[in-house]
């Protein structure tokens, strides 16, 4: 079987590599879709995708069209591929496109569908502070991420996770379950289950302004909301007129207050307070609902520091309420 394999970041890497490994057993990587060369870096260098650079690598030819137009199709329908297998590639397949392959396509989805169709289905899970998630394998069908069940793994979170992090654990244990769902498709033997609709949840593309920090909030949930925008767009406040990212952070419980500086004070303090520190978790910093211990962070043209040399460089810190100006 003749595969086409549609990715782009550095999620899908492994998979598509998985893929390119399964050429004793009868199937062959015909090439590889993804996005066009992009600006990376100061430099503004255009740079190919991880996947692109990935299938240099293995000597597979790379398609990376603006737009998925005639011109497009007819450089797919060369390669002459039987099935499109699709993890992160950025583009929505039309009908005419799925039509150039004989057995359809699929999709690697990092969720647990129905739940957390859409984009960013890796911090979603994470900023809703879910005790599990997973990777679903599905055909890809008209609306996006509705397509029938394959293959579904699950797996719990210990509610450390960032999302950088998760998206490492979801990208092997992609490329862990394809090849089984391939042979499955190959053979005829896999069968597909139809999505429950009425039970899907969606989540949408996070924006920069998404990361400011509102200290209203609770502790724990500020605390899933820095891991979620970790890498991106990451979290943030105001020192003053200075914005600070807040990287690393841990929402402290009851017995943890008894040792810190925070569990003697007297006056009750504002949600956004800095209200002293922690030698083991770091500055304490009061929010709605309890207190968020953090550990790494920096101003916006600055370098990230641990917090004691943070610290060490910060003027008027201590006492100080974030996120007024």
């Amino acid at each position: 079987m003749r595969i086409l394999f549609a990715g782009s970041p550095a999620i899908a890497v492994p998979s598509l590599e998985a893929v390119a490994s399964m050429s004793g057993e009868g199937f062959t990587l015909a090439g590889l879709l993804t996005k066009a060369d992009s600006p990376k870096g100061r430099s503004g260098k255009p740079e190919p995708t991880e996947c692109a650079a990935a299938a240099a690598a293995l000597s597979i030819p790379a398609l990376k069209p603006e737009k998925l137009d005639s011109i497009a199709r007819g450089q797919v329908d060369a390669l002459n591929a039987d099935l499109l297998v699709s993890f992160a590639y950025g583009k929505i397949f039309g009908p005419k496109f799925l039509a150039l392959f004989p057995k359809g396509g699929i999709n690697i989805h990092p969720s647990l569908l129905p739940k957390y169709r859409g984009p960013t289905p890796i911090p979603a899970a994470i900023f809703n502070q879910e005790t599990e998630t997973g990777i679903t394998i599905q055909r890809l069908a008209a609306e996006v991420d509705s397509g029938d069940i394959l293959v579904q793994k699950t797996m719990s979170l210990n509610g450390r996770e960032t999302t950088a992090s998760l998206s490492d654990i979801m990208a092997k244990k992609a490329a862990e379950i394809l090849p089984s769902a391939l042979r499955g498709i190959a053979s005829g033997n896999l069968r597909a289950k139809p999505q429950d609709h009425a039970a899907a949840t969606y989540c949408a593309i996070f924006k920069k302004e998404n990361g400011l920090i509102n200290w209203n909030r609770g502790a724990e949930e500020i605390d899933a909301q820095i891991r979620a925008f970790d890498p991106w767009p990451l979290s943030w406040t105001t020192h003053g007129e200075s914005r600070l990212f807040v990287l690393r952070a841990e929402a402290l419980g009851a017995e943890a207050l008894k040792s810190t500086e925070a569990s003697q004070a007297n006056a009750p303090a504002l949600p956004g307070e800095v209200l002293g520190k922690d030698e083991n978790k770091g500055i304490l910093i009061q929010t709605g609902n309890g207190i968020l211990a953090v550990s790494e962070l920096r101003y916006q043209t600055k370098k990230a520091r641990e917090w004691k040399d943070f610290l060490n460089g910060a003027r008027n810190f201590m006492n100080a309420r974030l996120g007024e100006q």
